[in-house]
């Protein structure tokens, strides 16, 4: 899918990877992108700096009505990108366990299947169309120190992977997005070598641009992924050590 003159509608898109990936968009010759997140301040800003290409849109992912209302005022869409995200730093076992997978398998699942499923007759009158979902590695792989979130992005995965058989047939593709812990507040917890967030979004735009189905983007997530292609139980073993 090339992006030039396309209308995109990104979620969360006033946090770091959902700036970057307005920022990319719009560098690739976007026509139109919903800037969708909680925060009018954060999203004016987006406004400000999007040469009038930017529509801001407030919006709570875990309230169905607004979800269905946004769908109806982005009528244009042809590219969907499901972005927002939040991580409680939860085990399983943890104390607060409960509420906290609740509250990431709304947001990071239930979301995406409500905003895929709201907009899917927008995508479909389209020529040409795509979802994009910005997942995470523990989609792949479970770090106990983020069980609950890991337990969301697996679920956000086989969403993923279910939305791409089902619209296989209706020209519409579905991408997945997994990067290692992202250069953004939600990644500061960990010392280790971080993805920028321009990274994502350069690279998840680039694999749109060749029609690949999955995209590991950043220099910190090569090794990983190479090591699950190659010995997932290794590498599962290895993550399984970093405990709440």
């Amino acid at each position: 899918m090339n992006i030039q003159d396309t209308v995109a509608f990104v979620t969360g898109a006033n946090g770091g990877i959902g700036r970057a990936l307005v920022a990319e968009l719009l560098r690739r010759g976007a026509a139109k992108v919903y800037a969708a997140g909680r925060s009018h301040e954060q999203l004016a800003q987006l406004v400000a700096e999007g040469g009038g290409k930017v529509v801001p849109v407030l919006l709570d992912l875990t309230d169905p009505a607004q979800i269905e209302a946004a769908a109806r005022t982005a009528s244009d869409v042809q590219l969907l990108v499901n972005n927002a995200g939040v991580c409680e730093m939860t085990g399983v076992l943890s104390e607060g366990a409960d509420a906290a997978a609740r509250r990431e398998m709304e947001v990071n699942y239930f979301a995406p299947l409500a905003l895929s499923r709201a907009f899917l007759p927008v995508l479909k009158r389209a020529n040409e169309a795509t979802v994009i979902n910005i997942l995470s590695f523990l989609s792949l792989v479970t770090m106990p120190k983020m069980g609950t979130y890991s337990a969301s992005k697996s679920a956000a995965l086989a969403l993923t992977r279910s939305l791409r058989a089902e619209l296989a047939d209706q020209s519409i593709a579905v991408v997945a997005s997994m990067p290692v812990q992202v250069d953004t507040a939600m990644g500061a917890w960990s010392s280790d070598a971080k993805v920028t967030p321009a990274e994502v979004a350069t690279e998840t735009l680039d694999a749109l641009a060749e029609g690949l189905d999955d995209v590991f983007p950043g220099e910190p997530t090569k090794g990983p992924a190479a090591m699950f292609a190659s010995d997932p139980k290794g590498l599962q073993a290895y993550i399984s050590t970093v405990l709440p």
